[in-house]
């Protein structure tokens, strides 16, 4: 309890930063349509950075975006959930040099890999692009009982009163939220609101999900043009 207070404590003070207006702006990068977004030039800017197996990736992300445009929307979490969950966990502090690095999804996709931040932030920004709104996710902080450490992973409200269902890389099968008892919500936020959740309810309201300093910085990286290396190769 003294660790999730010190948590909360934490959240706050980031909250009383200033907002940024920048993050739907940055949202929008990704949030289009597969076929506004330059498919030759992410691939081959991908490729040129990462690799080619990257390049290869970059296409299997678009091929999962087109081919799940006219799915349900549990469908396209299903299928969203599947493709990102190929990919390998990995810590930061191996993989880019510092403790808590939140990679864009096209970084992830780049070098293959990330820990539980990149995850749950790659499958929100692709089920942006397939038409779910946003007011139907939730990136979600919670406390793992089953590791015993924080953890983020990605919910999926269908209406505001319903049991999120829960997209994760530790448990790879989508579950409403009242199956998984191994998670304790912290905070969650969406690209336009944040809340601070109490217990397992939908939480407190606690204003803009901009005034989460990673958040924001996120949300100025999206696209391929401020791609970051990454200090081990994992292929």
């Amino acid at each position: 309890m003294t660790g999730r207070r010190e948590v909360s404590q934490r959240i706050m003070k980031v909250c009383r930063q200033s907002l940024s207006a920048t993050v739907m702006l940055g949202i929008c990068l990704l949030a289009q349509s597969s076929t506004q977004l330059n498919r030759d030039h992410i691939i081959s800017t991908l490729e040129s950075k990462y690799g080619p197996r990257a390049g290869k990736r970059a296409n299997a992300w678009f091929q999962v975006v087109d081919s799940a445009q006219n799915l349900t929307n549990e469908e396209k979490l299903t299928k969203v959930n599947t493709f990102f969950n190929l990919f390998t966990f990995v810590d930061d502090i191996k993989l880019w040099g510092e403790s808590n690095y939140w990679a864009t999804p096209m970084e992830f996709i780049g070098v293959a890999g990330g820990d539980c931040e990149d995850f749950s932030i790659a499958k929100y920004f692709t089920l942006l692009q397939l038409g779910i709104p946003d007011e139907k996710l939730r990136i979600t902080m919670v406390k793992a009982t089953s590791v015993n450490q924080y953890h983020m992973v990605l919910a999926y409200y269908e209406t505001p009163g319903s049991v999120p269902l829960v997209l994760d890389n530790l448990d790879k099968a989508i579950k409403p939220a009242t199956q998984r008892r191994d998670l304790l919500p912290v905070y969650s936020f969406n690209g336009k609101q944040l809340w601070l959740n109490k217990e397992r309810g939908r939480g407190e309201l606690a204003g803009s999900s901009s005034r989460l300093e990673k958040w924001s910085d996120l949300t100025r990286r999206l696209g391929v043009e401020r791609l970051r290396q990454p200090k081990m190769r994992l292929e």
